[in-house]
């Protein structure tokens, strides 16, 4: 960035990744209706530029392309440059990233590249172009030769190719018939991942490796379905629950892994989970803290609910806006070099953990040539990924140590270069907060609140949920965006579905009518702005949404981060069997019948999406405590209940007298649901059917132990 420049009109914007443009020489506008408009008074194509403030080939096209007085001058003449922060406009990156994905053999990724006609149709679509020729691809300067030439001499051609990919882009993710799905597609999804595992080092596929992280929690749940022994093509129940926790395990060990401060990288570039692109996102913290809650309640497994812990205090420290919220991401770059901030020589290992250095550098896979190797150059850096080659107590063997011996001796190491670390430069902390991506982490962190025992979490989770139901909001209408006192974006599908779940799994751990309340208020309004009827399926942008695509977009898919359809879909099938309301079940299932072609052909694509049906196909709880909270019998009886690894069961807490009012104007059924002779007492019910009331936890743990006993 070179601010000796007179700024674009970028340096308006909230984005940090805009603003991160704000100097190019390139003209850029923000993504809008006066950009467009100025394309087609002028007569010229726009040149669309899609990517967001953590992305390292971002950084990369930006340092060599649009900082280039040459290239701005070919883009200036004959473009209109835009630019657009896929973080902020998710309905702009899915639609375009559709084209680039249908033009490149399903490759798409970030910086995307699209040419577009002043009318928003696509001519051609890229991603990373360097600015010479090279790599066996055309340069960016070669590019835009190209297209501005034929833009002048063989317009009709680039009609006909636009017109093409609109009509194609607008039939893709309709629904497509309706494929049967039930209890052989959650086996499926089992057997689907078993054939796919990496025995060796965890994961699934060959590098590069994400977490996702809803993969793993949807094999733990699926354990509890499948046969101790595997038999007619089901994995056994062992074996799913095994590769789940194999990866987890593997990931916390690995570079993925941030050993001294705590969170995980976006991905690993290599089949062992130790090279990371150094990007920390808040999504992937949020879904990570889901899957080791999920471990550890199942294996009871402490170092489980430990990186739930680790994970929880790196966002709580790092990534938490002064309001409540959370900031979205954390560069890979620091002073342009990415992983910098996060790797260490032995030289510097020695200088800062002196007689310890040698046993912490074994402990840590540390060597004087260094195991991190340059991306664009394939050559070793001297550098170290600090990770976990082996069991702590292996290398406690081999150095003559105790365990508990080197585990202090490691904790002493991580706060020494924690310290360090904080003198370093820190990577670029992109500080907006997204509303959709709170929701996730919302929810997981309310979760561990109660489930850990954790008072801090609860009150960050409620702070969370405060910020966004006091800042989120205009005239009705949840926003997207915020950032620095500005709030905006109209909020899409993903920020009502990811946001109401967030609500619902808070009002499971705080039992508080109010946030019960919201949740179903925002399902209703996703239905009212988001759902199509002719379709059954729910739209990326609303119907209000004056900022209309060339395309709607259909999100389905769960990659990195789940589907806004798979989100609704759970989203209505935890308020409809809470609130008794057939119309929200019947528009979950309906979802999940649009989706089902895609999920009958390509189970591991919807796993997010299976967690909804699992709710319709599966034995799910609806538990009903009555007693006054302040007694400490009605504490005890929701504490067993917490206890238990029941993923479907919905927790209610019925207050009798005028205290329960508000649950009882919520869910009317729980009036009936009254303390036992002056006892509080536990109502479960499952099938339609309720049991009869218990009043100790001893009592409600042998009801609650054969839907535990299946769940794992």
């Amino acid at each position: 960035m070179n601010k000796h420049r007179a700024p674009n009109a970028l340096i308006h914007e909230s984005s940090p990744y805009l603003l991160q443009h704000a100097y190019n020489p390139v003209a850029w506008l923000p993504w809008g209706e006066a950009a467009f408009a100025r394309a087609a008074a002028e007569d010229k194509p726009v040149f669309l530029s899609i990517g967001y403030a953590t992305c390292h080939w971002c950084h990369v096209m930006e340092r060599e392309s649009f900082e280039n007085d040459e290239v701005a001058a070919l883009l200036n003449e004959h473009f209109i440059p835009i630019k657009v922060d896929r973080e902020e406009r998710p309905d702009v990156d899915a639609v375009y990233m559709a084209v680039t994905q249908g033009m490149s053999g399903g490759r798409g990724g970030w910086p995307m590249s699209v040419f577009l006609f002043p009318d928003r149709r696509p001519i051609t679509a890229g991603t990373y172009f360097p600015p010479e020729d090279r790599w066996g691809r055309p340069g960016f300067k070669t590019v835009l030769r190209q297209i501005a030439e034929v833009w002048k001499t063989r317009r009709p051609e680039l009609e006909e190719q636009a017109q093409a990919i609109t009509e194609w882009l607008n039939a893709q993710g309709k629904p497509l018939g309706k494929a049967e799905l039930g209890i052989a597609t959650l086996v499926e999804n089992a057997a689907e991942h078993a054939r796919r595992f990496d025995h060796k080092h965890g994961g699934f596929e060959s590098a590069p490796k994400f977490p996702t992280p809803h993969r793993l929690s949807a094999l733990i749940r699926a354990a509890g379905i499948l046969p101790a022994k595997a038999d007619a093509g089901a994995p056994s129940a062992p074996e799913v629950l095994k590769m789940a926790v194999t990866t987890l395990d593997a990931m916390a060990d690995g570079g993925i892994h941030d050993q001294v401060g705590g969170g995980f990288h976006r991905y690993s570039t290599d089949r062992q989970w130790l090279t990371p692109h150094f990007e920390k996102m808040l999504y992937d913290q949020a879904l990570l803290v889901e899957a080791y809650l999920d471990a550890w309640q199942v294996t009871g497994e402490q170092r489980h609910a430990d990186i739930a812990r680790d994970i929880l205090e790196y966002c709580l420290r790092d990534l938490r806006d002064e309001g409540g919220a959370f900031h979205s991401a954390e560069d890979a770059d620091s002073e342009g070099v990415e992983g910098k901030f996060y790797v260490w020589s032995m030289a510097e290992l020695k200088a800062h953990l002196g007689g310890d250095a040698a046993v912490v550098a074994s402990a840590w896979g540390c060597t004087e040539a260094g195991n991190y190797h340059d991306e664009a150059s394939g050559t070793q850096t001297g550098d170290n990924i600090l990770h976990l080659p082996r069991p702590l107590d292996q290398t406690a063997r081999l150095h003559g140590m105790e365990p508990a011996t080197l585990r202090a001796t490691l904790d002493r190491a991580r706060e020494i270069l924690f310290q360090v670390r904080t003198h370093r430069v820190r990577p670029l902390l992109d500080d907006k907060v997204l509303t959709d991506w709170n929701g996730l982490m919302l929810g997981a962190i309310a979760r561990a609140g109660v489930l850990l025992g954790e008072k801090r979490y609860l009150l960050a989770a409620n702070q969370c949920a405060e910020f966004l139901s006091r800042m989120m909001w205009r005239d009705g209408r949840l926003l997207h965006r915020y950032r620095k006192g500005n709030a905006g974006i109209a909020g899409f599908v993903d920020d009502y579905a990811f946001f109401g779940n967030g609500l619902f799994q808070l009002y499971q751990a705080t039992l508080e009518p109010r946030w019960l309340e919201l949740a179903a208020a925002l399902g209703r309004e996703l239905v009212r702005l988001f759902w199509h009827e002719d379709e059954g399926l729910f739209h990326t942008q609303g119907s209000d949404d004056p900022d209309k695509l060339i395309a709607p977009n259909r999100s389905v898919y769960d990659g990195a981060i789940p589907s806004g359809n798979s989100a609704a879909a759970l989203l209505l099938a935890r308020l409809g069997r809470t609130l008794q309301d057939n119309r929200l079940l019947e528009i979950a299932r309906r979802t999940l019948d649009g989706m089902s072609p895609q999920i009958s052909g390509h189970t591991p694509g919807f796993n997010y999406a299976l967690q909804a049906l699992e709710h319709f196909v599966l034995p799910g709880q609806e538990i009903v405590i009555a007693g006054e909270m302040a007694d400490s019998a009605t504490r005890a009886l929701i504490a067993e209940t917490r206890r238990h690894f029941l993923p479907r069961a919905i927790l209610i807490h019925h207050e009798p007298g005028p205290d329960g009012e508000a649950i009882r104007k919520l869910v009317p059924f729980v009036a009936n649901q009254q303390p036992v002779q002056g006892q509080p007492a536990a109502y479960v019910c499952e099938h339609y059917t309720c049991k009869a009331p218990v009043t100790t936890p001893e009592t409600l743990a042998a009801v609650l132990a054969p839907a535990s006993r299946a769940a794992e």
